[in-house]
């Protein structure tokens, strides 16, 4: 076995970020990784998961099978349990590997600031990340402006930064951790009482 993926994106679904992944941010990221290397690497969005596969598990093996967490951070990221579940399995396997630690300061984590970061947990301030705070615009709108060409070559600079680190990335191992699963986010709804 070895990855089926080289990136994996953790988001939360809250707030704009998830409009501005889907509508902006996915779709360059893919074509400027694609201009970089060859074959072209392959991103990982739970928006593109198969029909009628099993959400959890799809999540779970995506993320064990892929290089590097290209994690979007909000405020709502550090309050989601599966955003939080996806952190803690990559930092396990950065702990198995000796990475992100004193020796060896990179990691597998790549954070994208979104929005806020004043009011981010200690964890989320500890890795420095590549600033999209001027480019979220999550409307499409945002296409037809003069700002947007920043946006997409603020994009190109991240996929020739993270073709590089897919390159060191250590061997595939089916050791890597991941942490247990949080509740299911949509849980069925109450039965209706009953009438004696």
């Amino acid at each position: 076995m070895s990855y089926k993926y080289d990136f994996f994106i953790s988001y939360s679904r809250k707030g704009t970020v998830q409009k501005w992944l889907l509508t902006h941010f996915h779709k360059k990221l893919v074509e400027y990784l694609a201009d970089e290397c060859a074959p072209a690497p392959r991103v990982y969005v739970d928006r593109t998961m198969p029909r009628a596969v099993e959400w959890a598990y799809n999540l779970e093996n995506s993320l064990r099978y892929s290089k590097i967490m290209i994690q979007l951070l909000t405020p709502p990221y550090f309050e989601s349990d599966w955003c939080m579940a996806e952190l803690e399995s990559m930092h396990q396997r950065e702990a198995m590997l000796g990475l992100a630690g004193a020796d060896i300061s990179q990691g597998l984590i790549y954070p994208i600031l979104y929005s806020d970061s004043d009011n981010f947990p200690d964890i989320g301030r500890m890795r420095s990340w590549q600033d999209f705070k001027e480019y979220a615009h999550p409307d499409a709108v945002y296409q037809d402006s003069v700002d947007y060409l920043a946006f997409c070559r603020q994009v190109r600079v991240l996929a020739r930064d993270l073709v590089q680190l897919a390159k060191q990335v250590p061997p595939w191992s089916p050791d890597w951790p991941i942490v247990e699963r949080p509740n299911p986010v949509i849980i069925p709804p109450p039965p209706l009482p009953r009438f004696e």
